[in-house]
């Protein structure tokens, strides 16, 4: 599977799932935009991959830095032919009587609206390359919530239902879009909401999971690949659990 000659856009490539999808893309000759909301994270992973990537600093929750991200990443490479939305936001266990509001805003900037905003400036110039595939991350949460991410399970499953309605609304101009839907994973996300935890609200959640671990980077940058791949050209519209069988039962 080959990438030669593709232009992706990667938000949250700083880290996480987006540094492992960004590298992976590369690897397989695509031009790659990191972007992050840190710049300095994005640079770093820019960095590492070479001239193959350029590092963009972008709020995704706004329509403007959004913009801006596509035009620099069209003037860098000349288009854009994949998005992937993995970017986002979640916070420590919280009932929904403590929820603060303005949490609740940039949760939802950063997990749905982004996708919006990505899906609306962005399908144009997928249009232009005759098509392209957009892979959005939302998470198990989207199908299976827990008691204190009700925020966060929301968004996510807000984000798999925009996933297949834009699939169905952009299939005939040749743009399939698919989400995957990882498990707990050990990222910075994840050890950043438990930092105060002595291990066992990790190994808990790794317990419960059929396969015994929590998930990986590598996991999740799998299922994306898969999507991006020559096999999935007739799969659009599909959310992808990335689990380990945690939605199994």
């Amino acid at each position: 599977m080959s990438h030669q000659g593709k232009v992706a856009i990667v938000t949250g490539g700083g880290g996480g799932f987006g540094t492992e999808i960004s590298k992976q893309l590369a690897a397989k000759g695509a031009k790659v935009a990191v972007v992050d909301i840190v710049a300095e994270n994005a640079e770093r992973v820019a960095s590492e991959i070479g001239a193959a990537a350029i590092a963009l600093e972008a709020d995704i929750g706004k329509a403007g830095p959004v913009k801006q991200v596509i035009a620099d990443t069209v003037e860098a490479f000349g288009g854009v032919d994949i998005i992937i939305n993995n970017a986002g936001l979640s916070y420590p266990p919280v009932k929904v009587v403590n929820m603060d509001e303005d949490l609740y805003d940039r949760v939802f900037d950063a997990n749905v609206k982004s996708i919006f905003h990505f899906t609306k400036y962005g399908v144009p110039e997928l249009d232009k390359r005759g098509g392209g595939a957009i892979v959005n991350i939302a998470s198990t949460s989207g199908v299976r919530p827990r008691a204190g991410n009700t925020v966060y399970a929301t968004s996510k499953a807000a984000a798999i239902a925009f996933t297949k309605s834009s699939a169905l609304e952009l299939a005939r101009q040749n743009i399939r879009v698919n989400t995957v839907l990882p498990v707990a994973s050990m990222t910075p996300m994840l050890t950043g909401m438990f930092e105060d935890d002595d291990g066992s609200r990790i190994a808990a959640m790794e317990a419960g999971i059929p396969l015994g671990r929590l998930g990986q980077p590598k996991d999740i940058a799998a299922g994306v690949m898969f999507f991006l791949s020559d096999e999935a050209e007739f799969i659009t519209g599909v959310a992808l659990p990335v689990d380990g069988g945690w939605t199994a039962g």
